[in-house]
């Protein structure tokens, strides 16, 4: 594996770097306040108008659903290497990846229809998707069983001659509360007799079809996350097309897997991201303050605390890099490993240099006027998002224990004499 950006990589970089210095941090307190002044006339629920101004200019600038690999109907998209850098970037601010049509559960969701989808299907969801027209969002998640399992999913999905009736209650269906959220993504069991993996389905579901009923938005940490939400939904009798039925009966925990695995390394590549500006904002911070005497940078704490995130940063790239070489070279389900790991080491990782970084600002650093303590929510859920930390760890463990097993001896059975 090369270590070294490929020319190609570093020009999509320099114009990435040059969006964001020009477009998206000089309006990073608009957006939150244009959520607020939202929110105060009664409705926090309704899209910026700062990111819809700033699409376009992102198409134009080239920087459109750069996450989307091998895809005919987006020729712009990069590999998972190539575009590890730039996703980087983007987790500098929470909304920026919004602004390139390269934000979750959107990227996984159109990676799943790409991959797994009819035509037909692809025609009618994904085409409008990679053009940032809809939004959607993905159902798998409940509130009754532990879903970090996700053969536990109770969730019914029943034919009905040519339709299929859904039945279920959802939760933390990130996406859902935007009212652009044409589509959702639902896994749930069309067969609870088959074997634990083949019991379960994917199928896609309008957001207006009768029966679907957004009952609340869950708040993380304070936070609402509009208009954007994580929202709980209910399902009641809702019946579509057997035609939206995804790659066939049985066959939802095949795509679960195959859907997760780039989506938790774009979230691994955004938790880079936010870690290194992390690091940046903590050392002006340390900079400019002096206590006891002496600039606050002076206090040798602070220098374990530096030199210990920038290897932890570096270190979690490297992995993040190696990780998205092997999906590109030998496929996710050989990089499972890889995935596992990063998965885990990435939120831990920014979420303890975010936690340095709102130390060295004190009060300041639990308050809305710097971004530490929103970065700080967002970092501590990843390690739940997408298979909490101990599922994660498991799996590694497990596959590391099968590379050392030991096949068992032949049993040599003695040849007895007559007696």
């Amino acid at each position: 594996m090369q270590f070294d950006y490929t020319p190609k990589v570093k020009h999509m970089q320099a114009k990435l770097l040059a969006f964001m210095d020009e477009h998206i941090y000089p309006n990073e307190g608009l957006f939150f306040a244009e959520i607020a002044a939202n929110r105060a006339k009664g409705n926090a629920w309704v899209p910026t108008k700062l990111i819809e101004e700033l699409k376009p200019k992102a198409k134009a600038a080239g920087l459109w659903n750069l996450f989307l690999p091998s895809s005919a109907r987006a020729p712009e998209g990069l590999t998972n290497l190539e575009y590890a850098p730039m996703c980087e970037i983007m987790g500098r601010v929470p909304f920026a990846a919004e602004v390139f049509n390269c934000s979750a559960p959107d990227t996984g969701n159109m990676e799943t229809i790409e991959r797994y989808g009819t035509e037909a299907q692809k025609d009618q969801w994904l085409e409008p998707l990679l053009r940032g027209d809809i939004r959607s969002a993905f159902l798998m998640t409940e509130p009754e069983v532990a879903s970090s399992d996700a053969t536990n999913v109770q969730c019914r999905i029943e034919r009905d001659g040519d339709e299929y009736v859904v039945n279920g209650r959802k939760w933390w269906s990130s996406g859902a509360g935007d009212p652009r959220c044409a589509v959702y993504i639902v896994m749930g069991k069309t067969d609870p007799l088959a074997g634990r993996h083949q019991q379960q389905s994917m199928v896609l579901v309008p957001s207006n079809a009768p029966g679907v009923e957004v009952v609340r938005a869950l708040s993380v940490f304070g936070y609402d996350d509009a208009p954007h939400g994580h929202m709980e939904v209910v399902l009641t009798n809702v019946r579509v097309p057997v035609s939206n039925l995804l790659l066939g009966e049985g066959r939802g925990f095949e795509i679960a897997q195959g859907r997760l695995g780039p989506g938790r390394i774009h979230h691994c590549m955004r938790s880079i991201g936010a870690a290194e500006r992390a690091l940046e904002l903590m050392c002006k911070r340390l900079n400019t303050r002096v206590a006891f005497g002496k600039p606050i940078a002076a206090q040798s704490v602070w220098h374990e605390r530096i030199a210990e995130s920038r290897c932890l940063i570096d270190q979690a790239r490297l992995l993040t890099l190696k990780a998205a070489y092997m999906m590109d070279t030998v496929g996710n389900k050989v990089a499972r490993s890889e995935i596992a790991m990063i998965k885990v080491v990435a939120p831990n990782v920014a979420g303890k240099v975010i936690d340095w970084a709102i130390q060295a600002h004190g009060g300041a650093g639990v308050s809305d006027d710097f971004p530490l303590a929103y970065a700080y929510a967002l970092q501590r859920t990843l390690r739940l998002a997408d298979g909490p930390d101990e599922v994660h760890r498991n799996a590694i463990a497990k596959l590391e224990l099968a590379k050392h097993l030991v096949a068992p001896k032949e049993v040599e059975i003695p040849i007895t004499r007559g007696c």
